[in-house]
C-alpha cells in the first residue's frame, strides 16, 4: 500500500520537476539571460503542489459517484418495456480497495433499484491474499439488491500473480484465476460468466466474455463476436459484458445491442486520461457504434497509484428502453 501511494507521488514529482525546468528554459529563451537559481523556493513550490495534488487524489479516489445513462434498443424486450442495469467494474479488491469502499459501493448500487447488476471485470487485484477480510467482503457483496441477480466477467487482473506498485510478476506461464477467487464470487452471490450467455426472464441475453489477453482457466481462446452471437436468438436483445472495450466494430457487426466495459479507468490520473483517449475508440463514457450502444466506466477501484486526479470512481445506472423495430 505504501508503494502504491509512493508511485503516485513519484509520478507527479517527476512531472513537476520537468515543468519547472521547462519554465526556466522558456524564461531563458525570452530574457536571453540566466536567472539566479532559487532552488529552495522552486523545490518548496513543487513539493506543496505535488503533496496537495496527491492528497486530493487519494481523497477523491474514495468517493464513489453515480453516472447515469439512458439508451433505447430497437428490439422487442419480451416481457420488459424497460430494464434498469447497474454497471460497475475494476473493483481491484486488494491492497488499495477493501471492505469500507465496498460498503459504499453496495449502498450506491442499492439506491438505484436495479433489475440486474453487472461487474465488467477486474474484481480482484491479482493477489487473493491481499484481501483485507474475505469473509466480511463476501457478507457485504451479498447485500447487493437486484431483481435478476448479479453477474460478472473476469478481467486481466483476475488472475493469481504477485504485484508490487502496479508491476506484476510470475513469468510467462498461463495466468489463471485462483480457485479461491471463483469460490469467493460464488459465495458472494455473483454469477461468473465465462464465455457464455444466460437468457433472463425469457426477454434478453446477458453474455460474459473472458478477457482478451488472459482468458483464464479452461479457455485458450475466447469466442469471436460472430461465434458468440451464433449461439443466440438475435431477435432478442443481447447485452455483452467485456472487460476491455475492444472489438467494438466486430461486436456491432455481429448484432450485439449493448456492450458494457471497464479496464481503462479513464486514465485514473491526469494526464493519463489524455493518453487513454488516444488508445481506445471509446476510452470512457458512451459511444454508439452503428446500432450498438457501448458504455465504458472509469471503475470503482484503483490499480497501482492509490489516487484519482481528473477522473472519478463511479457506478453507472443504465436505463434501457425497448421498442419494436417497426415502431421506429
Amino acid at each position: 500500500m505504501i508503494s502504491n501511494y509512493w508511485l503516485g507521488i513519484l509520478l507527479y514529482l517527476i512531472l513537476a520537476v520537468l515543468m519547472a525546468d521547462a519554465i526556466c528554459f522558456l524564461l531563458f529563451l525570452i530574457t536571453k539571460r540566466r536567472l539566479k537559481c532559487r532552488t529552495a523556493a522552486a523545490g518548496g513550490i513543487c513539493a506543496v503542489v505535488v503533496l496537495g495534488l496527491s492528497a486530493w487524489g487519494a481523497y477523491n479516489a474514495r468517493i464513489i459517484q453515480v453516472t447515469p445513462y439512458e439508451i433505447t434498443v430497437n428490439k422487442d424486450g419480451g416481457r420488459l418495456e424497460n430494464l434498469n442495469v447497474v454497471l460497475a467494474a475494476d473493483l481491484h479488491l486488494g491492497y488499495n480497495i477493501g471492505t469500507a469502499h465496498m460498503m459504499q459501493m453496495v449502498d450506491k448500487i442499492n439506491e438505484q433499484n436495479a433489475d440486474i447488476v453487472v461487474f465488467a471485470g477486474d474484481i480482484f487485484d491479482n493477489e487473493y491474499e491481499a484481501l483485507d477480510d474475505p469473509e466480511e467482503l463476501i457478507a457485504v457483496l451479498q447485500k447487493i439488491q437486484s431483481k435478476y441477480g448479479v453477474y460478472a466477467c473476469y478481467g486481466n487482473h483476475d488472475v493469481e500473480e504477485k504485484i508490487l506498485a502496479g508491476f506484476t510478476f510470475g513469468g510467462n506461464k498461463k495466468k489463471e484465476s485462483s480457485i479461491q477467487m471463483d469460490e469467493f464470487l460464488e459465495r458472494a452471490g455473483i454469477h461468473l460468466l465465462q464465455d457464455e450467455a444466460v437468457l433472463i426472464d425469457d426477454s434478453f441475453y446477458l453474455y460474459g466474455r473472458p478477457d482478451a489477453q488472459r482468458p483464464g482457466r479452461g479457455i485458450n481462446m475466447r469466442k469471436t463476436a460472430a461465434e458468440l452471437m451464433g449461439e443466440l436468438d438475435t431477435e432478442k436483445p443481447v447485452i455483452v459484458i467485456d472487460h476491455e472495450p475492444k472489438e467494438l466494430q466486430e461486436l456491432a457487426d455481429a448484432g450485439v445491442d449493448i456492450d458494457l466495459c471497464g479496464h481503462t479507468h479513464d486514465g485514473q490520473m491526469f494526464p493519463a486520461n489524455l493518453i487513454t483517449a488516444l488508445m481506445w475508440e471509446n476510452s470512457y463514457g458512451y459511444l454508439k457504434k452503428d446500432h450498438m450502444h457501448t458504455i465504458v466506466t472509469s471503475g470503482v477501484g484503483l490499480f497501482g497509484p492509490n489516487m484519482r486526479v481528473g477522473t472519478i470512481a463511479e457506478i453507472c445506472p443504465i436505463t434501457v428502453h425497448f421498442q419494436y423495430r417497426n415502431n421506429i
